[in-house]
């Protein structure tokens, strides 16, 4: 239940921070991952810990919704692209403001669950490299994201692939991978510390 996976990446960043200056260190994740960069970010700010030197919210953005990731997405999209369907939500009033577990009894606008929520927490980001497909169901939250942090005057950058599913990056044997891969490695060797 929230917040343990903010708390597990900050024991970890803690053990890094006692080898390794924070500016030398990069997070990302992937889908729920890149959810987690963001929420770690978060988390690190309300703790006091130095923030890293850079991050990759992958397959996601800094926004949550009663579907996930927020934005038009949960209304115009759903997870194409890779041979599975999306799940069934059960919708009615009754329901609280999400139907994932994870975030059960959580506030919706709290920046720890929805760092997109407060500028005041986004303006703190470090560099953020943004990566999407045009057939992402997190394309939206992605888009936003990048507005709204390079409105604040955050090193931001957005890459987004088209015809490309959610998590596209997973499968090695296509050529657009690689060109992720290439765009993830020259983010991270500008922004980190030598």
């Amino acid at each position: 239940m929230f917040p343990a996976a903010s708390e597990d990446v900050a024991a970890v960043y803690r053990e890094l921070l006692k080898s390794y200056p924070a500016r030398n260190i990069g997070i990302y994740g992937c889908s729920a991952g890149g959810m987690l960069t963001g929420m770690a970010t978060a988390w690190f700010q309300k703790h006091g810990l130095p923030r890293p030197g850079a991050v990759g919210v992958f397959c996601a953005g800094l926004t949550t919704s009663a579907f996930g990731f927020g934005g038009d997405a949960d209304f115009m999209t759903a997870a194409i692209g890779d041979a599975r369907a999306a799940p069934s939500w059960p919708i009615n009033d009754e329901l609280p403001w999400t139907a994932l577990p994870y975030f059960k009894g959580s506030d919706p606008n709290d920046p720890l669950v929805s760092p997109g929520s407060s500028d005041e927490t986004l303006r703190r980001f470090p560099p953020t490299l943004i990566i999407s497909g045009t057939r992402g169901f997190e394309l939206s939250s992605a888009v936003k994201t990048h507005s709204r942090l390079t409105a604040l005057g955050v090193k931001a950058d957005l890459h987004i692939w088209e015809g490309l599913f959610h998590g596209f990056f997973y499968n090695p044997d296509i050529p657009e991978s690689h060109e992720a891969y290439d765009v993830m490695l020259r983010f991270f060797d500008r922004n980190l510390g030598r």
